[in-house]
């Protein structure tokens, strides 16, 4: 079982290769796409310990030399003091401008080895081989790469696209059930957003989905990463288009900041965030009253959270107001008009819509 999508970027095109049990075929995907044989594979030590052995030995079978790095596991570790524990194992262990770096992880360590490549020595190449769902479908693929700061999410990266993405659902079988439904919230993201008949298949494969099908992983996970592989050829640097992926974002990612990086998932904090925007739209006309209905109920069948923490507007304005998708001082939301579409709309005095969103949602 195995499904390809190419992410045309003209010279940096890249191929995505998804299937179940494909870890094996890591070394020959590489080769296909020509990546140096000297490679540094950062991972951290969970995923080491279940994946490393396995793809060492794929990589050693087709002449490559890897050296490997571990991270210690979690969104607070996606910090500039880690990006230079990676610099000092690349410095110490000699790689040069002909070797690469291999992310073996969910989205931390996805995002930070993908910075680390974009920025040692000017740029070396990278490979993702995303080991959680919510990786697989979102931050592996377009080239997105960054680390936290205290003040806010990602605020410190660059747009750097890899060679390869190596996608086994297989590898799903370890997630825990949080993870899993985590990754879920990005799924459901695009079929809100972008296509209504993806957002109707996911109510009727939700039990396949919850008890992990492979063949109906495979269907989510190609149906994710071909929507956003079309956007990305249109849009890499996200100055229209693609910041319609954002869709839940920018509240969710000030869910995370106010909570503390770790204590509430990326992909729950996403979750609320677009039952915030749909609540938003409804106030607004995008939508209908069932829209709301029916985004809520499919994210609560993948176990996910629908109502805000509890901290006050301000709070969340303030943390908002930090957020890359400010322009001239104006928010921009991404709003879903009813399912499978979606606009982006600048709001200069947010605080009304907020409110009156978030006391809907917590009535």
């Amino acid at each position: 079982m195995l499904e390809r999508i190419e992410v045309g970027l003209s010279e940096r095109s890249y191929p995505i290769w998804i299937g179940s049990g494909i870890l094996s075929r890591l070394g020959t995907a590489l080769k296909e796409s020509r990546l140096p044989r000297k490679i540094g594979i950062i991972t951290n030590p969970t995923v080491s310990r279940l994946y490393l052995d396995q793809v060492e030995k794929t990589l050693e079978g087709e002449g490559f030399e890897s050296h490997c790095f571990e991270i210690l596991d979690g969104e607070e570790y996606k910090t500039l003091k880690t990006l230079e524990e990676i610099y000092d194992f690349l410095i110490e262990n000699d790689f040069g401008r002909s070797s690469a770096l291999l992310a073996l992880g969910g989205g931390v360590v996805g995002d930070i080895t993908g910075f680390a490549a974009a920025t040692y020595l000017r740029g070396v190449p990278f490979a993702q081989v995303p080991t959680t769902l919510l990786s697989q479908v979102d931050s592996s693929v377009g080239g997105k790469t960054a680390v936290n700061h205290r003040l806010g999410k990602n605020l410190i990266g660059a747009f750097y696209q890899p060679r390869h993405v190596h996608i086994d659902v297989k590898v799903l079988e370890t997630l825990s059930q949080r993870e899993f439904s985590s990754g879920m919230a990005e799924v459901v993201k695009y079929g809100i957003s972008q296509d209504r008949a993806f957002f109707d298949w996911l109510e009727i494969n939700a039990t396949s989905l919850e008890m992990r099908d492979h063949a109906a992983l495979v269907e989510a996970v190609k149906r994710s990463c071909q929507i956003k592989a079309n956007i990305v050829e249109i849009d890499e640097k996200e100055t229209s288009l693609r910041a319609t992926l954002n869709f839940g974002h920018t509240f969710g990612h000030a869910v995370e900041t106010l909570s503390g990086y770790g204590l509430i998932t990326h992909g729950e904090a996403v979750g609320i965030g677009m039952v915030v925007a749909a609540a938003i739209a409804l106030e607004l006309g995008l939508c209908q009253e069932s829209d709301l209905d029916r985004i809520r109920a499919l994210l609560m069948r993948f176990a996910l959270p629908v109502v805000p923490p509890p901290f006050s507007t301000g709070e969340y304005l303030e943390v908002m107001g930090r957020d890359k998708k400010v322009q001239d001082g104006m928010l921009r939301l991404v709003l879903n008009r009813g399912i499978g579409d979606c606009e982006i709309r600048k709001v200069g005095h947010p605080e009304k819509l907020f409110a009156s969103a978030v006391e809907r949602l917590t009535a």
